[in-house]
């Protein structure tokens, strides 16, 4: 309770000074207990609910120096604040206020790595409807009507219940896709009705036998549940491929725990890789049962890019089972965690673009790209930062950071102990208190409306039918050399490419090692 001891001590300060002080200290005290009592009551501002006048000190020193914040809420690392121009234009969008700017832009449009987007003499005009898209090949029955912009992957554990609610009740309200992480499917996911995917992890939570193996019995019956509208298996993450994850026990809550299927109050780990499956062949076979398991809905998975032989090997897979993935999710090494080693947010797994633009030429150059649609997610925060995955090969992009900054998140860097100051990353019932839910499920609706928007402004201002039709020959980007050149990326191969004599020689030793038989 240390974070109400300044409330405290003004109140304590006020009421020995109105008895004993004079006027001119008593007044700013009893001024500053009425803010505190404010504090409490508003429901705008999570920060102020749980660090009344607190929290005030707090936005002052950011005014003053972006980062000294850190410093004012129970922190004690160094910080890697987010971009603060994507994160207050998220802050904008989210509450509903004018994200346009006077006077021009204040980048260096002249400096290396400038991007741009071409526009057209002749804009087009595009609706809401060219907004969406259907998710889901001929093997599937049930294919997802989904927004271009959905919520990626955060479990209930690393969340609270009160986030998940506010993060659903949008998903709802703007009519997108929430996608609950591998921490399993809870009932804060289907409170409010938003449309759900199912994410099933290295630790099956949900639906997991004691020993922790698949149990497809709970998977069949919460695979039916009708607001879950896909299905998908996580293969890694990019923040932390490979490594697996560790929710604290301090964390796992009596609900959490019965929510996994975990023990009470110990920490909850997934292990690094499946067991469910051990080869290509065998991933596909896994993702036909889940197909089976759960009606025909459509079924995928999501991983980051690493040894690239073993994607290929998945590619010969699909050839050899004609088992198609109705879609695969391209994480990005860039996208965030609750808690990971820096070795590994550093410099392990592969960045969105290059990660995208090699399973789109991957897929392509096999011949299965029409069977398999992509999802991109990794800092996809702004209009612009989706239409460049989209011109890489993207059908529609996720997002979790927007969405936690939407949320109210501060960016504190408190997530892994449980104290998170806006009741976002925490499972202290108390601290969550904090978060409104009927004051931010809006804004999480607001941001993506906005956002979405900004798409189609963007596609309409290059000339375009559709913001699926956005190519790298749209972008330009300033080299080292000051010029400004069409987007470089990886070789474009042709469809089936990799199947023929003609296909480039990293692509031929790629596709060589490439086994269906062993990752």
């Amino acid at each position: 309770m240390i974070r109400y001891l300044p409330f405290a001590s003004v109140i304590s300060l006020a009421v020995l000074t109105s008895l004993w002080g004079p006027l001119y200290l008593s007044l700013p005290l009893l001024l500053l207990t009425g803010l505190g009592i404010w504090d409490l009551v508003q429901q705008e501002h999570s920060l102020f609910r749980n660090y009344p006048i607190a929290g005030h000190i707090r936005n002052l020193a950011e005014s003053i120096r972006p980062q000294i914040h850190q410093y004012f809420i129970e922190s004690d690392t160094e910080g890697r604040p987010f971009d603060r121009e994507q994160r207050a234009l998220v802050y904008q969008r989210a509450k509903n206020t004018v994200d346009s700017l006077p006077f021009g832009t204040e980048r260096n449009v002249t400096a290396s790595g400038y991007e741009w987007l071409t526009h057209s003499i002749a804009p087009s005009e595009l609706s809401q409807a060219d907004m969406r898209i259907q998710i889901g090949n001929d093997q599937c029955r049930h294919k997802h009507d989904s927004s271009l912009l959905n919520i990626s992957a955060m479990s209930f554990g690393a969340l609270s219940a009160a986030a998940i609610r506010a993060l659903n009740k949008g998903a709802h309200t703007g009519g997108f896709a929430h996608d609950t992480g591998e921490g399993s499917l809870s009932p804060y996911h289907l409170e409010h009705g938003g449309d759900v995917i199912w994410e099933i992890g290295t630790g099956y939570f949900g639906c997991r036998t004691k020993d922790g193996r698949f149990d497809s019995g709970a998977f069949k019956e919460k695979a039916a549940h009708p607001q879950v509208k896909m299905l998908e298996v996580k293969l890694s993450q990019g923040a932390k491929p490979g490594h697996g994850g560790i929710l604290p026990g301090a964390k796992v809550s009596a609900e959490i725990a019965t929510t996994r299927g975990v023990p009470l109050g110990q920490d909850c780990i997934s292990p690094p890789q499946h067991s469910a499956f051990n080869t290509p062949i065998e991933l596909l076979e896994f993702l036909q049962s889940l197909r089976e398991l759960g009606n025909g809905k459509p079924v995928g998975f999501k991983l980051c890019i690493g040894r690239r032989s073993e994607f290929l090997g998945i590619c010969k897979a699909m050839r050899e089972t004609e088992i198609y993935p109705d879609f695969v999710v391209i994480d990005g090494k860039e996208g965030g965690t609750g808690a990971a080693p820096p070795e590994f947010v550093d410099h392990v797994g592969t960045p969105l673009r290059d990660g995208l633009t090699f399973a789109h030429n991957a897929l392509l150059g096999s011949g299965v790209r029409e069977h398999v649609q992509l999802g991109a997610s990794g800092k996809v925060v702004s209009g612009f930062d989706m239409a460049m995955c989209l011109a890489l090969g993207a059908n529609w992009c996720n997002s979790a950071r927007g969405f936690m900054l939407a949320l109210g998140c501060l960016q504190s860097q408190k997530c892994h102990t449980n104290r998170c100051p806006v009741g976002i990353a925490t499972q202290d019932a108390r601290r969550q208190k904090a978060l409104v839910v009927d004051e931010k499920y809006q804004r999480v609706a607001n941001f993506h409306r906005h956002t979405v928007d900004a798409l189609r402004e963007l596609a309409a201002a290059a000339g375009l039918r559709s913001a699926q039709d956005f190519s790298v020959q749209d972008f330009y980007r300033r080299d080292e050399a000051g010029d400004g050149r069409e987007l470089q990326i990886s070789l474009q191969l042709s469809a089936d490419q990799l199947l023929s004599d003609d296909a480039p020689e990293l692509w031929k030793t790629a596709w060589s090692a490439a086994s269906p038989q062993s990752f």
